[in-house]
Formats: C-alpha cells, structure tokens, sequence
C-alpha cells in the first residue's frame, strides 16, 4: 500500500494512506489499491456535479435494496425478496442492530476466535456480552468452528452466533459439514445465526453459499449483513445491506427499530446499485488479479521469511501468517511495523490469533515484494537489530 500525499488544493490539510508515517507500508487494513469500477466512478462523479449531496431518498433507497438482492441471485442463485433487504450505514452497525433488536436483552454473543476484532467489542454497545469460542487449526493450517465451545456457550446463555464466512481473518470458506452442524446447534438452542458475508465478493474456491441459502431452516433464523465495500473497494461511503430472511426477523425488526431503514449515504446507496447492477465484468477482472497477487505471496513468503508460513487464502484478500516459529520481535506486528510494514496484530483477533498477523495483499506485486523484504533483511540482521 503505497503511502502517498493526496493534494487536496483547495484544502490546507493532506493525508497519507491510513496516516501511516513515511516509509510504513500499511498493510493492516482490509481496502484495495485497485480503485473502483468505472460505472461507480461516473456515477459518483454525476451526484457531486448535480449537487446531489441530500439525505436519501426513498426511491434511491430501494433502488439499492433491490439491486442487493438482485445480486445475490445472479451470483450466489439465492432469491431474495427486495422486501427482506435493509440499507444501514456498515456492516457492524447491521450486526449490532440485528442483535439488539431480534435476540433477548439478557443474551450473550458467540464469537468464534481468531475474528475480526470489533466483533470482539461491538456487541457491548448494545449492552451484550462476547463469549468467546475457539477455533481448532488442523496440521495443513486450515481453521474450523469450535462447535463444543459454541455448545457450551449456547447451553450458559448465549443466543446469537456471529459468523464470519467468508472468514475474515482467516481468509477461508468454511466447510459444509461444520456449517450444517452449527445450524443444529442454532436450532436446538434457539439462537440467531448473524452471518457476516462482506467479503464474498472476493471468493475464489470453494464456491461461496450464503448461509441463508443453504436451506429453509438456515434461512429462517439466520440474519445476513453485507455490502459492495469490499468487492469494489468503496468502504468510506457508508452502505450495507442486511438481508432478514426470516419472516419473523423482518416483521420484527420493522416493529422494533425506529428507523428501519437506517439508510447511511446517498452516495453509499449509488456506489452499491452501481456496483451490483453493473459492474460483474469489473469483479471479474479484480479476481483474476487478485488471485494472482496472492499465489505470487503465497510462493514468495516461505521463501523470502524464513520461519513465516500461510495458507493460501480461498477468498477475501487478507493473508492470515504463522509468525510463530520467527526469532526475535518478529513474531508479532510490533516488530513487522518497526521493519517498515504495518500489519494487524493477531492478539487483536482474539484467542488463537496469537503468534499471527494479518496482511492485505490487494496491493502492487511491487509493493508485496518490497514489504516481504524488508521483513527478510530484518530477520537476517538478528536481535541485535530490533
């Protein structure tokens, strides 16, 4: 990630790339280098020259909806009601609100670790609180549910499970097997299913499902939040989407929420209709490109690190790396950020994501080389160094 000084000419402030200081790489957080689609470009850049900077109009805000779920089936064959779909600002508060609106006050959230680290806190805001559920990690590095601590958690209390498929950070798609189990355990205690699929867009094998799609019974206690910003890259207009497939979930939450259509951007709302109705050919390309950025990783890394290993990512663009057998300040993103590369630190994550970091990898080939580097030739100056 290429930290560079946007002239803003009539401003008299710039900003680099995650505020990184000159010379860190900032590979910590999940957005592309690679812009957005042209269709989105234009359609943005008509808005701001019409002056259309209001508050959302309801016509655009089904618009939106309606090009969600007409997405979801052309891509995933999963029909959704346009009617089911709900525009909020992001992903967390669509998770957030689903909690605090369709599960009991006194209720507690499972989420299974490593996770993406405002799952660990969100939940508080809306007065629940986090049990956590460890993963189990097979030889080959490959991660799956932790279905008996999400028993036990079930069984104290808890009733919702917060799912991340695909999983961020772990870059994977969970398996049928552990996903058909954890409908049963969902079903025997009663417990909403909250599946963030954000990331879906960026799969590339296995074939992602939503969960909501895997069956009648998924979808009536499942809750599904997504949205077009990591797919076409476009995270700072404010625009997700959460789909109540649950008859009783959207009457619910209709009844409940005082603004059910919590709408978030009029841009955000532009970008996610532009981005699901017209732009798969731009998805398409981003994939190829993506794919080949990290096999070029997944290659170089063991080669370049000595003691660094991954497992190649089946979607998302995040590389989840073992740093646990690296010497010195290296096995943690301290010491990756005091070699120049900004990483997210996998104690973030939760239990089991000690001994990791997270990087993005939807950067230059250029980029990911000289990011590899510069951990390569800090480890080989030894301790002394760090």
């Amino acid at each position: 990630m290429v930290t560079a000084t946007i002239d803003m000419r009539a401003s008299d402030w710039v900003t680099r790339k995650w505020d990184q200081p000159e010379g860190i790489i900032g590979a910590h957080i999940a957005e592309s280098d690679f812009g957005t689609s042209p269709a989105i470009g234009r359609a943005l850049h008509r808005a701001v020259d019409a002056g259309f900077l209001t508050y959302l109009p309801e016509r655009l805000a089904a618009q939106a909806e309606s090009a969600c779920a007409g997405f979801q089936d052309r891509r995933y064959g999963w029909s959704v009601d346009p009617a089911s779909v709900r525009l909020v600002p992001d992903v967390m508060t669509g998770i957030t609100l689903a909690i605090a609106i369709l599960t009991p006050e006194d209720s507690s959230v499972v989420v299974p670790t490593p996770a993406y680290p405002y799952f660990l806190t969100a939940p508080a805001q809306v007065g629940r609180r986090v049990v956590t559920a460890p993963m189990n990690r097979a030889a080959d590095g490959r991660w799956s549910l932790g279905l008996e601590a999400i028993r036990v958690a079930l069984a104290d209390g808890a009733r919702t499970i917060v799912l991340c498929n695909p999983h961020n950070p772990l870059g994977q798609i969970h398996s049928d097997a552990e996903l058909d189990a954890l409908l049963l355990l969902a079903e025997e205690f009663d417990a909403l299913i909250v599946s963030d699929e954000i990331h879906a867009p960026i799969s590339f094998g296995p074939r992602h499902v939503p969960f909501a799609h895997r069956s009648a019974a998924a979808a009536k206690r499942t809750v599904t939040v997504t949205a077009a910003s990591k797919g076409w890259n476009v995270p700072g207009l404010k625009s997700a989407q959460v789909i109540l497939s649950g008859e009783a979930h959207a009457s619910t939450w209709t009844r409940l929420d005082p603004v059910p259509r919590q709408s978030g951007s009029i841009l955000g709302a532009i970008a996610a209709v532009e981005a699901y109705r017209h732009s798969d050919d731009w998805l398409d390309g981003l994939l190829v490109r993506l794919r080949r950025h990290r096999d070029h990783l997944a290659d170089r890394l063991p080669r370049v690190i000595d003691g660094a290993r991954m497992r190649t990512p089946d979607a998302t663009y995040l590389a989840w790396i073992d740093v646990r057998r690296m010497t010195g300040a290296l096995d943690s993103a301290v010491g990756w950020r005091d070699a120049g590369v900004a990483v997210l630190d996998g104690r973030q994550c939760g239990p089991g994501g000690e001994g990791h970091v997270r990087f993005n990898f939807a950067t230059s080939l250029e980029m990911i080389d000289t990011a590899l580097n510069r951990i390569a030739e800090r480890r080989a100056l030894g301790p002394a160094h760090y």
